[in-house]
């Protein structure tokens, strides 16, 4: 007789946000199960930051907030919540929030073996369901690979690769202009190393 299989334990909202204010551990949730963050490397880090801190200064004059690792992001109100490793939300209802974002207009994810894959694929096709969302940027930090997916007016996905350090990526409306070298600076990854071709994301589905 086989043993039958042991179901993950599955929680409500409610509990998630009781076990989040009682942890120093970030949580991700999504459809009852509760994901604890992986630690992240120094390269990681370095990126997300010189990322973030491009921002703040591009944004200096524009009400918006410029989030990073450790907000929260209501992707489905109950469902879905997750830790992007930057964001900006220029909505004024975000601006009143203590806890977590409800409206991103960018997010950045830096890669890594243990997330490429989530970050890819279902990641992916949760974010594209925020209303407000217009740029996802998928770093790479084992080589120089920025992914940037843009939403345009016919509500695709248009993704632009750049990999050479004086490529620039230009978002008009963030007054953003960054590049690809700016984005590694201090980072110590390699800019030359050959990296295999990327899963299909979900708009190859």
């Amino acid at each position: 007789m086989g043993h039958a299989e042991v179901q993950p334990r599955r929680y409500t909202a409610e509990e998630y946000f009781a076990l989040e204010a009682a942890s120093d551990v970030r949580q991700e949730f999504f459809e009852g199960e509760i994901f604890a963050m992986a630690g992240t490397s120094r390269a990681h880090n370095t990126i997300a930051l010189n990322i973030a801190m491009a921002l703040r200064q591009s944004l200096r004059d524009k009400e918006c907030l410029v989030q990073i690792e450790s907000v929260r992001l209501a992707v489905e109100e109950n469902r879905h919540y997750t830790y992007p490793d930057v964001l900006v939300s220029c909505d004024p209802h975000d601006q009143r929030e203590s806890q977590q974002v409800y409206s991103p207009i960018l997010i950045v994810e830096v890669l890594s073996p243990s997330t490429s894959a989530y970050d890819r694929g279902l990641k992916f096709k949760q974010y594209q369901k925020l209303p407000s969302l217009q740029h996802y940027l998928m770093i790479a930090q084992n080589t120089w690979r920025v992914e940037w997916y843009c939403r345009n007016e016919a509500n695709q996905w248009v993704i632009t690769v750049l990999t050479e350090p004086e490529e620039v990526l230009v978002i008009a409306e963030l007054n953003l202009q960054l590049t690809v070298a700016e984005v590694y600076e201090k980072s110590g990854v390699a800019p030359l190393r050959v990296e295999p071709l990327p899963e299909a994301g979900p708009q190859d589905e």
